[in-house]
């Protein structure tokens, strides 16, 4: 009845109550009908994004749950005005505690309960005696709560400026992947470094350099093999390489399987068929670490013409794979074959600029990393907050 961590004033034990003693529990209307596209207040209609509404049914503190495919696990705190749809739960008139900690409390065990009265994987309805008849443990001090949500509210806070400092850098590096290599049949960019005039010239995939198509290399897999495995799975849809924990040892076959910084793997095949996967690169970044397995061709750019860096983002840009998109074949796992597309025409620039357009796109993804481990470690400290400052 006292949490593993807590501010050191604090020492009596916590309380147990059900939610239902301790707030006012009310559902919404059915009012679809006042969703608009620009509306002056939150409208909280079974999704995880509130749409808009210009009227309001609610003007007081609550916490409202709300599902789709987030049922059990998606909650909002609401100090203000709001409109509220049918299954979407209003609880406030709070006794006993702060309407907040009641939030950060809720969110937290909330989803375990409705896991734990059914055998589904995922639940078909919050229903109201599972939000009641919770029961809430809480510190007897309002004080006490209110420093413990200070505390979450305050890592929340640093976790949404993160993401807005990812989300607009990622936004930066998508409009300029899309204005930094020719489109629409123009031979000369939207928008490029202003000491480069020349048009840029036309090329074949094949042209980029000598390229090797993976094989079978299952046999090898070994929990004891020294080399990251590429294959499928590795593909991500940041292009980056997602490890899969699968290793492979050095054999007859795997020696000739083994990248060299600077290479470039493609796959040629999709798990699905809107072709999220097929078609990404991935830029090797250090020698002897990775082998290449079936599905995958290896690309050794020729360096005395091309960037590698260059021609792993321009491979990437979405329009520009658009070009491989575009000759897949097949229904439920769609492909294509190397000598199918070794023949796509791309544009690009002298070595000088393809250094330049590499040098920008690295240090952009080297920010979005950098705020992504900052996201994601606030995200890990909240977590074990969670767990630790609860009963």
């Amino acid at each position: 009845n006292i949490p593993e961590i807590r501010f050191k004033e604090f020492t009596d034990v916590w309380e147990q109550r059900k939610a239902k003693n301790l707030c006012s529990i009310t559902t919404g209307k059915s009012n679809t009908q006042d969703q608009v596209q620009d509306g002056k207040y939150p409208f909280y209609i079974r999704s995880d994004v509130p749409v808009r509404s210009n009227r309001y049914l609610y003007d007081e503190e609550a916490v409202i749950t709300i599902g789709d495919g987030n049922i059990g696990r998606v909650f909002h705190y609401v100090n203000g005005k709001f409109d509220l749809h049918q299954r979407c739960y209003k609880m406030a008139d709070f006794k006993a505690l702060t309407a907040k900690y009641f939030y950060y409390y809720f969110s937290t065990k909330f989803y375990e309960r409705a896991m734990s009265m059914t055998a589904k994987a995922t639940v078909d309805s919050v229903r109201l005696e599972m939000i009641s008849d919770m029961e809430i443990k809480f510190p007897k001090s309002t004080t006490e709560q209110t420093n413990i949500s200070e505390l979450l509210t305050n890592l929340d806070n640093l976790i949404t400026l993160h993401q807005r400092k990812c989300d607009t850098l990622v936004n930066a590096k998508k409009s300029l992947l899309e204005k930094m290599f020719p489109k629409n049949s123009s031979n000369i960019p939207e928008i490029r470094f202003k000491e480069f005039t020349d048009v840029w010239e036309q090329r074949k995939l094949e042209d980029f350099g000598k390229a090797t198509g993976g094989t079978s290399i299952e046999s090898e897999f070994s929990e004891n093999g020294v080399y990251k495995v590429i294959s499928i799975g590795s593909y991500s849809e940041n292009s980056k390489y997602n490890d899969q924990g699968i290793r492979a040892i050095l054999s007859d076959k795997t020696k000739e399987k083994i990248l060299n910084k600077s290479d470039l793997t493609m796959i040629l095949n999709d798990k699905t068929a809107n072709g999220r996967i097929i078609g990404r690169v991935l830029y090797i970044d250090k020698s002897g670490t990775y082998v290449y397995n079936q599905r995958t061709e290896r690309i050794e750019i020729y360096k005395e013409s091309f960037e590698p860096i260059f021609i792993y983002q321009l491979l990437n840009a979405p329009q520009i794979r658009n070009k491989i998109i575009k000759q897949s074949q097949g229904n439920t796992q769609i492909f294509v074959n190397w000598n199918g597309i070794k023949n796509t025409d791309y544009l690009v620039p002298n070595k000088t600029e393809q250094i330049q357009i590499g040098e920008l796109f690295t240090n952009l993804d080297n920010l979005i990393t950098l705020h992504q481990r900052k996201l994601e470690k606030l995200k890990n400290i909240k977590k074990s907050m969670l767990d630790k400052m609860f009963v």
